[in-house]
């Protein structure tokens, strides 16, 4: 895999810490003190998020900030294989729900649980973890005795949370503009045939309407992230070939994964959603301005424009 050099951090750190410093200003008014902060990150996958929250997390936990930082993906809250299948099977001609990786194939209220109980400092927090190589790169959730813990006893507690993965801040639309953007891709289905390169027009609207339907209820953890960056690719098409990347990567170092057609039909899965959703994070996802960081990256994933919504 391609070296991914990091210059995204020099512009979310001040836009994080500066979100911080706000967030303890107004419980310090209140005279309260401020609970742990929610970062959220969203990138299409291979954009380079692994790598920006690296430095994120070793920045905010070191001097001067000392901020104790737990960096949590997404993908650590994917059902567990068996659930995965069970939910395969309950929709037969939903694609999008054959395989990990849509909204709908999480489990949204372990998220919710972590978030609850890192917000109250709770002590000795498990923190989920997925394997992705399990079952031939189907994966699997792992056993909870595998899990990482936070907030052990004599530690400091989590300050800050970075929530990262390729479908946080994700908002659902209404049906309506579902199935608008769903005709418009349907038509240009028709009018360009096998040169079309997106996947919604090639879908069901019954199977898009169930994966947005189901996005709300993610609702609760997007909410309570104080502060948003958004890797906003010139091109979505990228994803393919990023893609390609990490699984070459996964298997030169674990020894199985998935072939390059695998990865191509997977990354089919996810991208009706980036057809969706791209429009929403681009407008900004927080009625309050300031609140959301976009970082517009070209194919060499490197920063071109920054946008503050």
């Amino acid at each position: 895999m391609a070296q991914i050099i990091d210059d995204k951090s020099e512009h979310c750190v001040p836009f994080i810490i500066d979100r911080i410093t706000k967030h303890r200003e107004l419980y310090a008014s209140k005279g309260q003190q401020a609970p742990p902060f929610f970062v959220g990150l969203n990138g299409v996958q291979g954009a380079g998020k692994t790598t920006l929250v690296t430095t994120l997390s070793q920045t905010l936990s070191s001097a001067p900030h000392n901020l104790p930082t737990l960096v949590f993906s997404i993908d650590d809250l994917y059902l567990p294989h068996t659930q995965q299948e069970a939910l395969a099977a309950s929709q037969p001609a939903n694609p999008l729900v054959q395989h990990r990786g849509q909204p709908s194939t999480h489990e949204v209220k372990l998220g919710t649980d972590l978030f609850s109980s890192i917000a109250s400092r709770k002590p000795n927090v498990r923190v989920p973890s997925y394997d992705k190589s399990a079952f031939n790169g189907a994966g699997d959730r792992r056993p909870e005795g595998e899990w990482e813990t936070c907030n052990r006893d004599g530690e400091k507690p989590v300050e800050v949370v970075i929530f990262e993965g390729w479908c946080v801040g994700f908002r659902a639309l209404s049906d309506g503009e579902v199935e608008a953007k769903w005709k418009a891709a349907v038509e240009e289905f028709k009018a360009k045939g096998e040169n079309y390169e997106g996947r919604l027009g090639r879908l069901q609207l019954k199977s898009v309407l169930f994966v947005n339907e189901r996005l709300r209820e993610y609702d609760e953890m997007t909410s309570q992230l104080g502060a948003f960056v958004h890797i906003d690719a010139e091109d979505t098409q990228y994803v393919y070939d990023w893609r390609q990347q990490q699984e070459a990567a996964m298997r030169a170092s674990k020894g199985t994964g998935m072939s390059v057609e695998q990865v191509n039909n997977f990354v089919n899965g996810y991208y009706p959603a980036y057809e969706i959703y791209t429009e929403v994070l681009r407008k900004g996802i927080y009625p309050e301005q300031g609140r959301q960081l976009r970082l517009v990256v070209g194919k060499d994933r490197r920063v071109k424009n920054v946008f503050k919504l």
